[in-house]
């Protein structure tokens, strides 16, 4: 394997820092002095430097975030700028304060990075391997040029890609340039971006927002895995696709509880020879006796390592992993309704909808710690779920799910045009999508259920949400449903229910409330998608003091008001509960610009309820039924 050396010089950037100005006046967004306690410790040198992809680790890999240089150009220009207008902090958006720049893309302009690396002489290795660069996300579309060469294009704003490199990397010095174009509106799937921001729309994110690096496998490497685990025979499966250039004899599965090897399986292929590019390897499998299995309370994980082989047993290339034994299922109780399990045991779903914004950083996090403290949060307060809303998060957030014991509802991030909002109503509309930008609706869903499919948090996919963007309803959840059978399917929350995928699911405000119709909702499991978002203004606390800053049902008097709220709302919950509810989703995890319905203010620097004291009302009202007891 060919081992490169990378390395990237690093300064420290002030908050708002301009290197040089601009050929043009830039609108700027709305610039808030909320900072979170991370965002104020961020530098060039410590921003998001873990490795992104834990599910698919390996040891040679270089971080390339840090200080870029940018520049903003019309959109019809296609040559590089001759000149660059200051420098922007990577995986910081250009409208976000952590960036550096805080100006707005608009429709018509296409944004510009550059980046120098140097690369060494690779050391005591007989077979050249090859070198990947990979893009977490990047909102819109963009073209990347490695040392003058266009290496790749891609289209989507939420999910990673990759090029292979190794033809255009060089020893020494080298030179990455990036062009975006991101219009945000349109039929672009944009989640709660919007040109204009306000009440639940958000400032738009433009360019590099997740990590960017580079990485170094084998002349023949595992492109990606697909991990199945049976708890009921005891057994995991790993099917890895291969890419690259030389023969591959065997694959070789080895499993760990802890630190203790349980079984290493080896699997041979038919036929040596690796066809150009890609050769779907046949999976290999291991048994384990009496599994342990995953639960909120006791999210038990094995380690993997999975290694493939030439004819003489070289290994050519060896990749980390993880996986757990739990199963996601449905059953009727005693009085007919539909339940949700987890591992064949009946468990109320209860948690917040997570936008997954930021003062400082917008979509992007601060960093990795301060992404896991929301799930900290929520895990102390005593949820047991979230719904993570109209947006894809960095790989990492969804491995602590997985190790925290956090189950995930997963939305598709919605954009284009929707139908009339007719919620649970008979004969619903779907919106008439053109073919090509249905296409990419459909490309997209599915690089995010392939990114994320692994991971044992998840247990439900959700397509659409509240009419955005639906269309072609029924196609969408017969798809999704095939896709990916292990999990359960919420086709539309709170939108325009069609009988499709396994939830129907209401979205009230501010109490938690639904619709009951036994005959047309006997066969989905019901559940209140969205309820709560009481507002409360914590002084001092607010994006912007100057607009308004809401919640539903109006703003209450003072804390002990917006406490008594909840605590009724849960009381309602419960009662639902009784009658069918399956789950019960608050709004929401924290305030977002002038939302103040979070139970943590937008900094995160105040809990509106402790968690301890939400995690004892949540026991107090929300006791588990015998049938629900937890292992």
């Amino acid at each position: 394997m060919l081992q490169y050396q990378f390395s990237c010089s690093c300064r420290r950037i002030a908050l708002g820092h301009l290197a040089a100005e601009e050929p043009s006046k830039s609108p700027q967004p709305f610039i808030s002095e909320l900072v979170t306690p991370w965002g104020g410790e961020v530098t060039p040198a410590n921003a998001w430097r873990e490795y992104p992809r834990p599910q698919l680790r390996r040891s040679g890999w270089q971080n390339l975030n840090g200080l870029w240089d940018y520049a903003v150009t019309p959109q019809d220009r296609q040559q590089q700028p001759e000149q660059w207008h200051g420098t922007i902090l990577v995986p910081f958006c250009l409208e976000s304060k952590l960036g550096g720049v805080q100006r707005l893309l608009q429709p018509d302009e296409a944004l510009w990075y550059r980046r120098r690396f140097s690369v060494s002489e690779p050391r005591g290795k007989s077979r050249p391997g090859r070198a990947l660069l990979n893009f977490e996300a990047v909102d819109y579309r963009c073209r990347v040029w490695l040392n003058g060469k266009l290496v790749g294009e891609h289209q989507g704003g939420n999910t990673p890609f990759s090029f292979d490199v190794t033809d255009t990397i060089r020893i020494g010095e080298n030179e990455l340039v990036v062009r975006v174009e991101d219009e945000t509106e349109g039929w672009q799937l944009r989640g709660k971006q919007v040109l204009e921001p306000k009440g639940i729309w958000y400032t738009r994110v433009s360019g590099i927002w997740q990590t960017v690096w580079l990485e170094e496998v084998g002349p023949s490497y595992i492109e990606d895995i697909t991990i199945r685990s049976d708890a009921e025979r005891g057994t995991i499966e790993v099917a890895a696709s291969v890419a690259g250039t030389r023969p591959v004899r065997t694959i070789t599965l080895s499993v760990y509880d802890t630190d203790r090897r349980l079984q290493t399986r080896a699997r041979g292929f038919p036929n040596p020879r690796v066809p150009d590019p890609v050769l779907e390897i046949r999976s290999a499998r291991v048994e384990v006796a009496q599994p342990k299995l995953w639960y909120p309370r006791s999210p038990h994980l094995y380690r993997l390592k999975i290694a493939i082989q030439d004819a003489s047993g070289n290994v050519l290339d060896e990749v980390e992993s993880y996986t757990a034994f739990r199963t996601v299922g449905k059953t009727r109780d005693a009085d007919g309704h539909l339940r949700l399990t987890l591992n064949g045991k009946i468990l109320f779903h209860h948690g917040p909808l997570d936008q997954g914004w930021w003062p400082d950083g917008l979509l992007t996090p601060p960093s990795d710690a301060a992404m896991r403290s929301d799930i900290e949060f929520l895990k102390k307060a005593g949820f047991n779920m979230i719904r993570k809303h109209i947006k894809v998060e960095p790989r990492r957030y969804y491995y602590h799910c997985d190790r925290l014991g956090m189950m995930v509802w997963q939305d598709h991030v919605s954009g284009g045009v929707k139908p009339k909002w007719t919620r649970l109503e008979e004969n619903p509309q779907d919106a008439v999508w053109p073919q090509e930008h249905h296409r990419q609706f459909m490309r997209e869903l599915d690089w995010m259920i392939d990114n994320l499919e692994n991971h044992p948090s998840i247990v439900m996919w959700v397509p659409f949400n509240e009419a955005w963007g639906q269309h072609r309803t029924l196609e969408v959840g017969k798809w999704v449903k095939k896709r990916d059978p292990t999990r359960l399917v919420n086709i539309a929350s709170g939108g325009n229910f069609w009988p499709v995928g396994d939830v129907v699911d209401h979205h009230q405000y501010p109490h938690p409330g639904f619709p009951f119709r036994p005959s047309r909702y006997r066969d989905f499991i019901k559940v209140v998608g969205e309820f709560g978002g009481h507002g409360l203004v914590m002084r001092d606390h607010i994006w912007d003091a100057s607009r308004r800053n809401w919640g539903y049902g109006g703003l209450p008097k003072n804390a002990e008001e917006y406490r008594e709220r909840y605590v009724q709302s849960l009381k309602m919950l419960n009662e639902l509960r009784a009658k069918g509810i399956a789950a019960g989703v608050y709004t929401q995890t924290s305030d977002v610009e002038g939302e103040v319905n979070g139970l943590l203010t937008y900094d995160r620097k105040v809990a509106k309820l402790s968690a301890e004291e939400l995690a004892g009302l949540h026991r107090k009202l929300l006791k588990p039924s015998p049938a629900e007891k937890e292992e």
